[in-house]
């Protein structure tokens, strides 16, 4: 891809470009809130700095327990966050992050001497991609200030495995007037794009995001967005109905024994969000706790059961994805197949009203088919973002996050 370099001096850079081999470890929490994931990536380049190979040494997921996930779930609302457990979190979760890399090395048979730096995402708290008003230095009237927060401090992961950290990957974005987010859409160039055929990478996460490819994709030609919840409403369902004994639908069962009700579905459909044109952002400020409390209400006032209320949330996701493409991507280009990834490609259910919904001419198929497996990609993506930065290139994409520039992103910890 074409990116602009960065000439400054530094000894750490200065090393680190001169190489033509790098490991980097991927590190990534998303909002889902399901546990942490790592990956170790080989990355082969040429003499010019540019990616030649990439490929997956080990991946592991560790889960988080069932006492940190209902910590963090309380962070992410400003209802119920505290700035005591904030700030501790901030740091525990750190610890998580460098046991990750700990076990991830240990399965790889890799010393952490072999490896060059980590690249972290952290856990996303609070995503404010829309302004706020916030007094002006000034003294005279408000600035509008777009916020966005991941927690997880590189200091402690640096420490505790003696290894450089570069993290805090969104900040530079929205300080040149960005979203931050969608952030792995660079990745995905470099991993899925192709000469012949235009191509969608449809992440379900938390979050569901698409980046889109045309044939011959160039990196002014690459756009992404956030199509709308994916995980995170259907699994806040099972959280509250079950009071917190489970967490998820496995393989959408009991979606699938339910029956989508039209009221709830336009209800949820309602959604300003959906007719926003991209570039746009959400998180669990806007679909999280509040928002499937309103649903559940919604539901029961109509005497719907479990069921019902998850086959409903299940199609909103499928139905908001396809929408997505079909409003904001076919009018303007040819697509030949979607690229699934994320916890909801194990979603049975979510995947067969996705391809019940999809045009025909649009093949279904999953980055594990492309040599990427479904649930690494992401800690993937960030690792190659903590690379090109490294490298000196920009790592962001001004037509994907609306910023007025490409810049480097990313804080290092030595």
């Amino acid at each position: 891809m074409d990116t602009h370099r960065y000439t400054g001096s530094y000894p750490m850079w200065e090393k680190y470009r001169s190489k033509r081999e790098h490991l980097v470890i991927g590190l990534m929490s998303g909002t889902s809130l399901d546990g942490t994931d790592a990956a170790l990536v080989h990355i082969q380049t040429d003499g010019h700095g540019t990616i030649q190979r990439l490929e997956l040494v080990e991946f592991i997921c560790t889960p988080y327990t069932n006492e940190l996930r209902e910590a963090l779930i309380r962070l992410c609302s400003p209802d119920t966050a505290r700035v005591d457990e904030l700030t501790t979190a901030h740091f525990g979760v750190s610890e998580w992050y460098a046991h990750s890399v700990q076990e991830l090395l240990g399965s790889a048979g890799v010393s952490s001497g072999q490896v060059d730096v980590i690249s972290m995402h952290g856990q996303t708290i609070w995503h404010a991609p829309v302004p706020s008003a916030f007094p002006s230095p000034s003294g005279k009237g408000n600035l509008n200030v777009s916020s966005t927060l991941q927690i997880g401090e590189c200091a402690v992961v640096s420490e505790r495995t003696g290894l450089p950290v570069i993290g805090n990957l969104r900040a530079r974005d929205m300080a040149a007037g960005g979203e931050g987010a969608p952030l792995t859409p660079y990745a995905d160039a470099l991993m899925f794009r192709s000469a012949t055929e235009g191509r969608l990478v449809q992440n379900i996460g938390g979050i569901g995001n698409v980046t889109v490819l045309p044939a011959g994709t160039s990196e002014a030609e690459v756009s992404a967005f956030d199509t709308g919840p994916g995980n995170m409403v259907m699994d806040a369902l099972v959280r509250y109905a079950t009071e917190g004994r489970q967490h998820y639908d496995p393989n959408g069962s009991m979606a699938a024994r339910g029956t989508v009700h039209p009221e709830l579905a336009e209800f949820c459909l309602k959604d300003e969000y959906f007719r926003r044109q991209p570039p746009k952002s959400t998180g669990r400020e806007v679909y999280g706790a509040d928002y499937t409390k309103r649903l559940m209400e919604y539901g029961v006032a109509r005497s719907l059961s479990l069921e019902d209320m998850l086959a409903t949330a299940t199609w909103f996701t499928a139905e908001t994805i396809v929408r997505a493409v079909e409003d904001f991507v076919l009018p303007k280009m040819s697509i030949s197949a979607m690229l699934t990834c994320g916890g909801g490609t194990s979603n049975d259910t979510l995947m067969k009203m996705i391809r019940q919904r999809l045009p025909e001419s649009i093949r279904l198929e999953r980055t594990a088919d492309y040599g990427i497996p479904d649930d690494a990609r992401e800690a993937m993506g960030f690792a190659l973002l903590g690379h090109e930065a490294l490298m000196g290139r920009t790592n962001t994409l001004p037509g994907v996050t609306g910023a007025k520039r490409a810049v480097v992103s990313g804080h290092l910890t030595l």
